[in-house]
């Protein structure tokens, strides 16, 4: 008896000292991981003559007590089964590894363009990703308004990306404060506005800084964030499904983590195949190395698909060697159209293909034909792809007139004219890509892509602008008040009064931005034309990134009201509203009504 409570005892005791063990070395890590990340920021983005051997050293101290960290973790919270415990482990013993060849290599031959060197400097920012996700999936747990956890994160994200632009290293010649805040707004508003030109003025790490910034801003950075952490720490609390349930668009609260994984799955796939594509469909002849033919390619596969607008060579895809390449062209507008759409269309086509699999698969098995088909389409789905199947084809053909012997004139073939066409239909829906140049359009060309600029995307997808489903609501609403019906329906669904009201909320929110945003930009710049700001401020709100050419010749006071209208227009006005309003409570009584007279 007495040797059985020793050994009790000093279970809890092992017990307790790991637990102690492991919360100590998360804290020191964290800690430890904010210090090496302003480390890694000064090695990589600044010139200095520091011995990189002493930046090794730091990283393989911090590499080591993160692998210290996993193994208490896996202590301290072991797997039932044999295969979950080898997996556990295996980071364990990889981190490791690495630690160990890393110190040899330190001791050997110290190398800074090693393959030691960058992959420790990789597996850093790597980890302190995790680390940072586990830290902010614990705030969520505390109560905050999500509306306004949401546009913080959206701020710290643009001041983040305006200290890394600007770096040193980042640009050729230097960049301004209100430059860099500029650029690093319109990425990670997935904008594509540019005061100075990507391809000339950034380096490659600054373009490499660019492109992180519009995946980040693209997805949202509360999507990457908590699915790092949900990596790390190993599952979501209740608090985190229910805070994260409206941003991820989960139906259920159970299902947030599978949405979670949807749109990073979405996102990868469909970005790996718009890299492919674009690599085998661009003119090889316009590229010295495979290697810079696949940073274009990985470069505009993720911009387009964020419909953020930046390109990598001078001029956009009005470049000489881009303008007339139509099956590029294809592939652009085939991975905008993918991120326009949003991630809850996309998910709706997988389940609605695999259900005729599987009702197919029941056919071929049973030998018996499916008497129902259930509806696996939601309203929603439709009202988006009815509105923007409109838009698309109607946008063709208007450009096809107005522009026939104006842009078009100079592309010899009908098939240019229609992927031109084409492309100039999908562009104002938030991409921002031109491959013509954008000054020459007609004016009733200027109106429409007013038009389509101020729609913009979907909901729940990259883009931006008032959004398809609220424009399509609206219409919706103007018909059955002139049919005289006093609720709003849509193949044989009604739509509720909610999404209605919320729907004429966000059409006038947007206008009392834009609005303001014109009269001011014309005050500070009498002498440019209305329309060239009314165009600019259109298309900074709707996070489009087409312009008449003025973004440049702008000033510093002007380039800062763009900045604003660009942030409004991608956190989304009703949402910036919600952050900021005190939220009344439930009431239980009801006034008399009284008539307002309209029209």
């Amino acid at each position: 008896m007495e040797r059985r409570k020793k050994h009790l005892g000093s279970h809890q005791f092992r017990t307790k000292l790991v637990r102690k063990l492991h919360d100590f070395f998360e804290n020191f890590v964290f800690y430890l991981g904010l210090f090496v990340i302003l480390l890694v920021v000064y090695d990589v983005g600044f010139p200095h003559y520091i011995k990189y051997v002493y930046f090794s050293v730091m990283y393989l101290w911090y590499l080591s007590f993160f692998s210290i960290t996993l193994a208490l973790r896996a202590l301290r919270y072991p797997l039932k089964t044999w295969p979950q415990r080898v997996l556990q482990w295996l980071p364990v013993v990889f981190l490791a590894t690495f630690c160990y060849y890393k110190y040899t290599e330190i001791l050997v031959k110290p190398d800074f363009k090693s393959v030691a060197y960058y992959s420790g400097l990789l597996l850093c920012f790597v980890l302190i990703v995790l680390d940072s996700s586990r830290k902010i999936l614990q705030i969520y747990t505390k109560r905050f308004n999500p509306a306004l956890l949401f546009v913080i994160s959206f701020l710290l994200l643009c001041m983040m990306g305006c200290g890394l632009l600007l770096l040193p290293r980042a640009t050729i010649n230097g960049i301004s404060f209100t430059d860099a805040l500029f650029t690093s707004v319109s990425a990670v508003c997935v904008t594509g506005l540019n005061t100075l030109d990507t391809a000339t003025e950034f380096t490659r790490l600054g373009k490499f800084f660019i492109l992180l910034l519009i995946q980040l801003g693209g997805l949202g950075i509360l999507s990457f964030t908590s699915f790092f952490g949900y990596l790390y720490k190993g599952g979501f609390s209740i608090e985190n499904q229910l805070f994260l349930k409206d941003f991820v668009t989960a139906d259920r609260v159970s299902d947030t983590f599978r949405s979670l994984l949807h749109i990073i799955v979405i996102t990868l796939l469909v970005e790996i195949l718009g890299v492919a594509f674009i690599y085998l469909t661009v003119d090889a002849e316009a590229f010295s190395t495979w290697g810079q033919r696949l940073r274009f390619s990985i470069f505009h596969a993720v911009s387009a698909f964020c419909n953020a607008g930046f390109s990598s060579v001078p001029n956009g895809l009005f470049n000489p060697f881009l303008r007339k390449d139509y099956d590029f062209q294809l592939v652009i507008c085939v991975l905008v159209i993918i991120g326009g759409i949003g991630f809850p269309i996309i998910t709706d086509f997988y389940y609605y293909i695999k259900h005729y699999i599987m009702q197919f698969m029941m056919l071929v098995v049973n030998r018996k034909p499916v008497g129902h088909l259930p509806r696996t389409v939601s309203i929603n789905t439709t009202i988006v792809l009815t509105t923007t199947s409109i838009l698309l084809v109607s946008g063709v053909f208007i450009f096809f007139i107005t522009e026939y012997y104006g842009v078009l004139y100079s592309h010899e073939t009908w098939y240019g004219k229609l992927v031109t066409a084409f492309f100039a239909s999908v562009t104002p829906r938030t991409a921002g890509f031109n491959t013509f140049d954008m000054s020459i359009m007609q004016p009733a060309t200027i109106l429409i892509y007013l038009l389509f600029m101020w729609i913009g995307a979907s909901p729940g997808s990259t883009g931006g602008g008032i959004k398809t489903s609220t424009f399509a609501v609206a219409m919706l609403n103007v018909l059955s008040l002139a049919r005289g019906n006093d609720r709003v329906e849509f193949r044989r669904r009604q739509i509720p009064s909610e999404s209605v009201r919320r729907a004429f909320s966000i059409l006038i929110l947007s206008l009392l931005v834009i609005g303001p945003a014109i009269l001011i930009i014309t005050v500070l710049e009498p002498e440019k034309q209305l329309i060239n700001i009314a165009f600019e401020c259109f298309s900074a709100f709707s996070t489009v990134g087409l312009t008449l050419g003025i973004t440049p010749q702008l000033s510093d006071s002007a380039k800062i009201v763009l900045v604003v209208i660009m942030f409004i227009g991608r956190v989304g006005t009703f949402t910036l509203l919600v952050a900021f309003v005190r939220q009344t409570k439930a009431i239980n009584y009801r006034y008399p009504n009284e008539t307002i007279f309209i029209n």
